[in-house]
C-alpha cells in the first residue's frame, strides 16, 4: 500500500458530531477531500444542513442530521439514517462540545463570570452531559455498527490542552489587571475525562480492529481580541495560535490506515504549549 493509499478513505463512512462547528466544518471538509462519506451531525440542524450542502455543491458525497448527544433517540435516529443514506459506520470524529459558558449573572453580583466559588452547579451538569455522557451515547451506538461490521473502525475524541494542564487564569485579565472572566471548573475536568475514555476504550476493543485515539488542539483564533491573542501566543513555542485548518493533517492521518498501528494515544497539536 503506497503512502497515498493510506490516507484515502473512500468506502469510508465518517460521522463528525458538532459538524458545524469552527473545528467541526473543517473536519467534515477534510473528510469529504480524502473520499469519505461524511455525515455533518450538529444540534443546529440548519447549520449541518447548511454544512452538508457545501460539500455537495463541490462534488462530495454528505448528508446534514441533527444530533443532541445528550438523547438517545437522537443518536439512535443518527445512526439509523446514517446507515439508510451510505450503509456502513466506519469512523466517529466526537468533536460535539460545549464552549465555556459563563454565569451571566455573575457581572451584576460583582463576581467574576466561571469563578469556580460560586459556579452554578446547573451549568456544570449541562457540560457533563454534553463533553462526557454525550461521548459515552454516540459512540457506544456507533461502536455497535462497526463491531457489527467486523471491519476496522476509528474513534477520534477530541480533547484539549486543558485537558491536559490547568487553564493559566492570566490570560483572562485585561492589561491593567482587571479580571475579564475565568475558564470555568467544567472544560478542564471533562475534557480530562475524554482522554480517560479513549484509553478505555482501546484497552476494551483489544483484539478487534477498532483504534480509538485522542486528538487535542491547542488554542485556535476564533476572532479573540487583541490582548488574549498576544498573551496566548507568548505562551507557545511557535508564538501563535493554531489556524482552524491546522488540526485536519493530524485528524486524517488518525481517520485513516497511516495510522493503523497507533489506539489508545493522543495526537497533541498545540503550536508546543504543552512542550515548556
Amino acid at each position: 500500500m503506497t503512502i497515498q493509499e493510506k490516507f484515502d478513505l473512500k468506502g469510508k463512512t465518517a460521522v463528525i458530531t458538532g459538524g458545524s462547528g469552527l473545528l467541526g466544518a473543517e473536519f467534515c471538509r477534510t473528510m469529504a477531500e480524502a473520499g469519505a462519506n461524511v455525515v455533518v451531525a450538529d444540534i443546529a440542524e440548519v447549520a449541518a444542513k447548511e454544512t452538508a450542502q457545501a460539500l455537495l455543491d463541490a462534488g462530495y458525497a454528505a448528508t446534514g442530521l441533527a444530533l443532541d448527544v445528550t438523547k438517545q433517540n437522537s443518536v439512535n435516529a443518527l445512526v439509523d439514517a446514517t446507515l439508510k443514506e451510505f450503509g456502513s459506520l466506519d469512523i466517529l470524529v466526537n468533536s460535539a462540545a460545549l464552549d465555556p459558558k459563563f454565569d451571566a449573572a455573575a457581572s451584576s453580583k460583582g463576581i467574576a463570570p466561571g469563578a469556580f466559588e460560586n459556579y452554578p452547579l446547573e451549568d456544570f451538569k449541562a457540560a457533563v452531559d454534553v463533553n462526557l455522557t454525550g461521548m459515552f451515547l454516540i459512540t457506544q451506538a456507533c461502536v455497535k455498527q462497526m463491531v457489527a461490521q467486523g471491519k476496522k473502525g476509528s474513534i477520534i475524541n477530541i480533547c484539549s490542552t486543558y485537558g491536559l494542564n490547568g487553564p493559566d487564569q492570566r490570560l483572562y485579565l485585561n492589561d491593567d489587571g482587571s479580571r475579564v472572566a475565568f475558564k470555568p471548573v467544567y472544560y478542564t475536568t471533562t475534557k480530562a475525562g475524554v482522554v480517560g475514555f479513549t484509553k478505555y476504550l482501546a484497552a476494551y476493543y483489544a483484539g478487534t480492529e477498532i483504534r480509538v485515539n485522542a486528538l487535542t488542539p491547542g488554542g485556535v483564533f476564533n476572532d479573540h481580541n487583541d490582548t488574549f491573542n498576544r498573551k496566548y501566543s507568548e505562551k507557545t513555542i511557535m508564538g501563535r495560535m493554531a489556524h482552524k485548518d491546522e488540526m485536519n493533517g493530524a485528524l486524517l492521518f488518525l481517520a485513516s490506515e497511516a495510522s493503523s498501528y497507533m489506539t489508545g494515544n493522543n495526537v497533541i497539536v498545540d503550536g508546543g504549549w504543552t512542550a515548556w
